[in-house]
């Protein structure tokens, strides 16, 4: 039987949400193809040892497997998926980022769509830059073939068809936020849209 609490106490299922059993498909266009024969990622900004990594170089540095819950800032979560790729703690540990560092956004395939998170929002023992769903590669319609996963915040800020990630100083806002949404997209808080406090 499954849990209705997290291990910090809060509910599983955060205020406003409805648990689903499929995987719905959302993005602000359509979806996405990279090739993966000459996919690259991009790793800069402010850190000291920029990269750029193949697929075959990512598939390499594969060490996390996380089950977890995730919620769509348009109501849905999905409760113990499961996750296979890099622990961003392996990437940070890679690159060094500079004591600047402060955020970190996604630049991805999607027509150049973007998010940011702080820094502190990918140290998290779940937060992985994923490269598999259910023990498969991950297929174009999840994001692949690198994607984000944080799965404390709105699955928007878990980006798709990732092809660059830079370490900023200040924050950017990204697509949905620029539109909107909120930047902190804390789903217990039920953080969806923009806030005062945040224009």
């Amino acid at each position: 039987m499954k849990s209705e609490f997290r291990d910090d106490g809060k509910p599983r299922v955060p205020p406003g949400q409805h648990e689903v059993d499929s995987f719905p498909v959302l993005q602000k266009g359509k979806i996405a193809h990279v090739t993966r024969d000459n996919y690259e990622l991009e790793i800069a900004g402010e850190i000291k040892n920029p990269k750029v990594l193949s697929l075959q170089e990512l598939n390499q540095l594969e060490d996390k497997i996380i089950h977890v819950d995730i919620h769509c800032v348009t109501s849905w979560s999905k409760l113990e998926t499961q996750w296979t790729g890099i622990s961003f703690t392996t990437l940070i540990d890679i690159v060094e980022p500079k004591s600047s560092a402060q955020f970190v956004e996604f630049l991805c395939a999607d027509d150049n769509f973007t998010t940011s998170v702080p820094i502190n929002k990918i140290k998290t023992p779940d937060a992985i830059l994923a490269l598999r769903y259910d023990g498969l590669p991950l297929g174009d319609k999840h994001g692949g073939p690198v994607r984000a996963v944080i799965p404390d915040l709105y699955f928007y800020k878990s980006a798709k068809w990732i092809k660059k990630i830079t370490f900023l100083k200040k924050d950017r806002l990204g697509y949905w936020e620029r539109g909107g949404y909120s930047n902190k997209a804390d789903p217990w808080k039920e953080q969806r849209y923009r806030s005062d406090d945040e224009k």
